[in-house]
């Protein structure tokens, strides 16, 4: 598949899934002086995760255009070791204010991932939160459970707080 072929199946797949489509918002941000550059696929939805303004839609889907460069909050293995490699990347993104949660998330996501993109079922593992002693967060036993009737215990890995943040 191509870029354009896997930006349009995942957006025609959660248009059917009764998703507002909406456009990839600048990469150079105008009103948001906490940063410079479009770094993740949620930073357009940032006031409806604050509470600042209320969503156009409780289902939103989208492909954000996004750039990491170095210094803080870069989770690619490469970007910030100097001062001159920097990562443009395209996040697609399904969103959910207040309508559906892991339930849906998760058979969605095996939904596109094995239906559509047609990606091998016994060739996918999964993650899911593994828990954290050290701050007291218990392993994340929802996901855990709505992934075992999809696949076999084995595959799902149980991720670290820094992997699964």
């Amino acid at each position: 598949m191509t870029a354009s072929q896997i930006r349009r199946t995942f957006l025609e797949f959660f248009k059917g899934k009764q998703h507002s489509i909406v456009p990839s918002a600048p990469l150079v941000l105008k009103n948001d002086p906490s940063l410079l550059f479009t770094n993740s696929g949620m930073v357009q939805f940032k006031d409806y995760f604050l509470g600042n303004s209320a969503p156009k839609a409780s289902r939103i889907a989208d492909t954000q255009k996004c750039l990491r460069v170095s210094g803080k909050h870069n989770d690619l293995e490469d970007v910030g070791f100097d001062t001159y490699h920097h990562t443009m990347f395209e996040m697609l993104g399904n969103w959910s204010f207040g309508d559906y949660f892991k339930k849906e998330a998760i058979e969605w996501a095996w939904e596109l991932l094995t239906v559509e993109y047609k990606l091998p079922k016994e060739r996918l593992d999964v993650s899911v939160f593994g828990g954290d002693k050290g701050d007291n967060l218990p392993i994340d036993q929802e996901a855990f459970d709505l992934w075992k009737p999809i696949v076999d215990e084995s595959r799902i890995i149980h991720g670290k707080k820094k992997d699964n943040f």
